[in-house]
């Protein structure tokens, strides 16, 4: 008897405006969920960039770590990068923070016809039926950080299980 197939991986990539906040702590909360069953060997690539190179070659803000090891996600490393748009060929899901950055990365898109992201709000799977946008945190205090932390553990869980709906009952 042969066991089910599991779907093909998919990549992911996460955008802000600097790459060192929203974008960034978006990338660690959804690799610790994908590195663990059952969506161990599902998604074969997830990365973060910015629509703007300020931070280019930076690492996180120091808040976004804070808040990410205080979840218990430790070792996540990352260099700022401003998007190319060869990322749209590359992932399969680019996923912006907010409408402005949706903007840039369409406006991209459409220089680029044919390229196989799909692009969209990573706020359409807030699980509320309604799309959020995760407010960038930078000039706000720490409740901004672990705002942008609850809302990218929820928004992951809820893309994985729309992506792959029989992987827990496979696994």
């Amino acid at each position: 008897m042969s066991s089910p197939s599991l779907p093909s991986p998919i990549s992911v990539l996460f955008v802000c405006l600097g790459n060192i906040c929203r974008s960034t702590m978006a990338e660690g909360v959804f690799q610790s969920i994908a590195k663990a069953a059952p969506y161990t060997d599902l998604v074969a690539e997830i990365d973060s960039c910015g629509t703007g190179g300020y931070h280019t070659g930076d690492d996180p803000d120091d808040r976004t770590m804070a808040t990410l090891e205080k979840h218990g996600i430790t070792g996540y490393e990352h260099a700022a990068r401003k998007v190319n748009a060869s990322d749209l060929d590359r992932f399969d899901y680019v996923f912006a923070m907010d409408r402005a950055n949706l903007g840039d990365l369409q406006r991209i898109q459409q220089r680029k016809p044919g390229s196989k992201a799909k692009v969209m709000l990573f706020g359409e799977y807030s699980g509320t039926g309604k799309p959020e946008v995760i407010s960038d945190p930078y000039y706000g205090g720490q409740q901004g950080f672990e705002k942008a932390y609850e809302q990218a553990v929820r928004f992951s869980e809820n893309f994985l299980r729309d992506v792959f709906p029989d992987v827990e009952a496979e696994l």
